[in-house]
């Protein structure tokens, strides 16, 4: 007879978790035998062909990297690669920074954006506590689900400003600036910089402008996530404006970068996380300081990062033939995205789909919110075989010219058929 169980974690203290909803869509996908399943769930760049596209920049730096007679497996130091980490910010803030210049960015390798996001919730966790300060981290609604869980995880409550339209699927700015107004002053508010993510709405940079205006008079900490840039337009200046401008207007912050999308480095997780002071007599002072501390959270967390990713991009990011190579790859990428975008808009126009969809072509990235309601997605994947995330929410990466007319065939049915 088996003993009873003496485990020190009873499931009424460790209850089972559910499974990652995203997970368990590719899960799904992967199970299905259906020759015509469309999947449109997981964040990643698919080739015209529905492939993964190893990005022909990343092969040629591979080469460099391997050709190398020092090549070696020894540990980083524990704030990364320096080559990498110094040309990040760079690109984040733009070479002529005066930030930069005046030495107030204290860089930091990360498990790519995701851990960078998390080193950067420590960090606030630990250390912002100046009179005043309210430690709630204001996201929009809806953000990046692990948002959620990295900020609590950490003990820093979460509350949210509005941000998605539902009427117009465009940005409910009023809303927001509404939001931010009333927030307590000091809050942390967390932005996504480009590509917003799961929406694809971003402001323009008049909104911008409007919205650095509110959070300078109410003294709010920005938190910028920047996991697309290059790859929402295609141009990785534009896509840096939001933080460049609030840079530029002397704000304290900070930054998580990732290089999974713009460099197709998804498994590598080659990622950074910046701290920038705001102009100041002691700002040099302070970025020292701050950076001494983020050494000894990473040691605590990772030790050292991982080393290929970042040799990867170091490589691109340092040598401006591969720099060139790699502007011409996001252009590819992110052309194809759009192009897909104007496809799906022009179908459901031509096939008369109830409703409107500007919105497809109005907003940018990896992702699209179609409007679909959580009834629709269950009605396209049990009747068509198309996998999305429940809110509506489309990796619009995931289409290409061999599935893009049964999808919106798809679509044009499952909406007509539930009005």
């Amino acid at each position: 007879m088996a003993p009873l169980s003496t485990t020190s974690f009873p499931a009424e203290a460790v209850p089972q978790a559910p499974e990652d909803p995203l997970f368990g869509l590719m899960r799904a996908y992967k199970a299905d035998e259906s020759p015509n399943k469309v999947d449109l769930g997981i964040g990643a760049y698919r080739d015209n062909n529905g492939k993964p596209w190893v990005l022909p920049v990343v092969k040629k730096a591979d080469d460099v990297i391997r050709s190398d007679p020092d090549l070696n497996h020894e540990y980083l130091p524990i704030a990364g690669l320096a080559s990498f980490t110094s040309k990040a910010a760079e690109l984040s803030l733009g070479a002529s920074s005066a930030a930069l210049a005046e030495k107030r960015v204290a860089s930091v390798q990360t498990i790519s954006g995701t851990g960078a996001v998390h080193l950067g919730a420590l960090f606030l966790a630990k250390f912002y506590k100046v009179d005043g300060a309210n430690r709630t981290v204001y996201v929009s609604n809806p953000t990046w689900a692990n948002h959620n869980q990295i900020f609590t995880n950490v003990g820093l409550p979460i509350a949210t400003y509005p941000y998605f339209d539902k009427q117009t699927k465009g940005l409910d700015i009023q809303g927001m600036l509404k939001a931010l107004a009333d927030a307590p002053e000091r809050s942390i508010v967390l932005l996504h910089a480009c590509a917003h993510n799961p929406t694809g709405v971003d402001p323009s940079p008049e909104q911008w402008r409007d919205i650095a205006e509110v959070m300078k008079a109410k003294k709010h900490f920005p938190f910028f996530d920047t996991a697309y840039q290059g790859f929402a337009s295609g141009d990785l200046d534009r896509d840096a404006g939001a933080i460049r401008y609030f840079v530029e207007q002397g704000f304290e912050l900070v930054i998580a970068q990732s290089f999974s999308k713009n460099l197709g480095l998804y498994g590598e997780r080659a990622g950074a996380f910046h701290y920038v002071a705001a102009p100041a007599s002691d700002a040099t002072a302070t970025t020292t300081r701050v950076a001494s501390q983020l050494a000894i959270l990473q040691r605590s967390e990772i030790s050292n990062p991982p080393i290929y990713g970042a040799k990867v991009a170091s490589t691109v990011l340092n040598d401006p033939a591969l720099f060139a190579e790699w502007q011409e790859n996001l252009r590819t990428m992110s052309g194809r995205i759009i192009a897909m975008r104007e496809a799906l808009r022009s179908k459901l126009e031509e096939y008369g789909t109830p409703g409107t969809w500007n919105h497809i072509t109005d907003q940018i990235g990896m992702f699209s919110f179609t409007g679909l309601s959580e009834a629709q997605v269950a009605k396209l994947r049990s009747d068509f075989h198309v996998y999305m995330t429940k809110n509506g929410r489309i990796s619009m990466a995931g289409l290409n010219t061999s599935n893009i007319e049964y999808f919106a065939k798809a679509v044009d049915s499952v909406v007509r058929g539930t009005q």
